[in-house]
């Protein structure tokens, strides 16, 4: 399906009224482009992630929310404020960082209320204050223990509690389970969500851990090169990614380049030099008969059988080129006569029947008419 650039998905979730405000942002450094006329809209609330690979400038876009840098030009609002040329300590925002920055020589309920003292509180709110943050994190028991003496996410928690405890109007979140080892990150990721949806604070997260956005975050940005390429729900930028970069940045898929020859209210067939025959997709697209497309197809939509599919479907012969066994499923690269690898992941039930395939034996991989999605850029 074609998918619009970002258009009505930069905006804020389906009925919310915007709370935070990107308004054609743009950060040079000299002649070089690091943020390009960004336009985002965040709801009061949400968990927004902004995914992309290293120097795609997400890292920009978030120093300027907090204030460390300054736009070219364009505007922030956040809650009907103005505040692009608003200093740090003055915006309602905080920032959490990978390295946590927690004080060394400050237990752990004296980080938690380093920022209530600084703004002033009264000693008995600062108490209160950081009697829910370590409630809410689960570090009461640990309050007079050293950073040094904690675990990386013990550590984590309390840099959160200090975030938290101001009770910004935006979160900012700079990578924040990188510093964890993968099965610590895995477990950590939804404690963090349920924790700031507790406290109710709007919140974006910078990472460049696919799954880490996938699992936390309501929307997803995706950016390169300093634009935003495509903002919508993880699920859709999974299953309809609108631009290659997007395909291909989110999980696996098989990509195919091609030209469409047939475009029907109901199908259309795309021609690929890499397939022996053309593609039938169970929409139309709208095009122009011979306009250049690509074809974006997911591993686990193909089928791996030894015989031939019946009918006129989408398939093609091939030999198994190499498998990786993953546990509770595997991943066939099976070799087409044009010399294209496609790639199926298919699950270990699927061969309860039968022996799997093995390598260098003839299959014919398969998908259904809607399972790959049609790409123009």
């Amino acid at each position: 399906m074609l998918e619009s650039s970002v258009n009505q998905a930069a905006g804020a979730a389906a009925g919310a009224k915007p709370y935070l405000q990107i308004v054609d942002v743009v950060k040079k450094f000299g002649d070089n482009t690091v943020v390009d006329h960004i336009n985002l809209s965040i709801a009061k609330n949400e968990i927004f992630a902004l995914l992309g690979s290293s120097g795609c400038g997400k890292s920009t876009l978030l120093r300027m929310l907090a204030g460390m840098e300054t736009p070219s030009s364009g505007r922030i609002i956040l809650d009907g404020e103005d505040i692009a040329h608003l200093a740090p300590y003055e915006r309602p925002i905080n920032m959490m960082f990978q390295s946590y920055a927690l004080f060394p020589h400050m237990s752990v309920a004296q980080n938690i209320a380093f920022g209530l003292k600084q703004d002033g509180l009264p000693r008995g709110e600062i108490a209160e204050r950081v009697e829910r943050m370590l409630e809410l994190v689960q570090m009461k028991k640990y309050a007079n223990r050293k950073p040094f003496q904690l675990s990386g996410g013990q550590q984590q928690r309390v840099a959160l509690a200090r975030s938290l405890a101001k009770r910004p109007k935006l979160l900012l979140l700079d990578e924040p389970l990188g510093a964890l080892d993968k099965k610590l990150r895995q477990q950590t990721q939804l404690e963090l969500v349920n924790m700031i949806e507790q406290v109710g604070v709007t919140c974006i997260m910078v990472t460049h851990d696919q799954e880490e956005a996938m699992t936390m975050a309501g929307r997803i940005g995706i950016m390169s090169d300093g634009q935003l390429l495509q903002v919508a729900s993880p699920g859709e930028i999974y299953e309809r990614p609108n631009c290659r970069f997007t395909a291909e940045f989110i999980g696996e898929t098989n990509l195919f380049g091609g030209h469409v020859v047939e475009d029907e209210p109901d199908y259309v067939r795309i021609q690929s030099a890499e397939l022996p025959r053309p593609v039938h997709i169970g929409h139309g697209i709208t095009g122009t008969l011979g306009m250049p497309v690509w074809l974006s197809l997911r591993p686990e939509r193909v089928g791996v059988s030894r015989q031939q599919p019946v009918g006129d479907g989408n398939w093609a012969a091939g030999t198994v080129h190499d498998i990786a066994y993953l546990g509770g499923f595997s991943i066939f690269h099976v070799r087409l006569p044009t010399g294209k690898v496609v790639k199926a992941s298919v699950p270990a039930t699927r061969w309860r029947e039968e022996a799997a395939p093995t390598w260098d034996e003839p299959v014919f991989v398969s998908w259904a008419d809607n399972d790959a999605v049609v790409l123009t850029q």
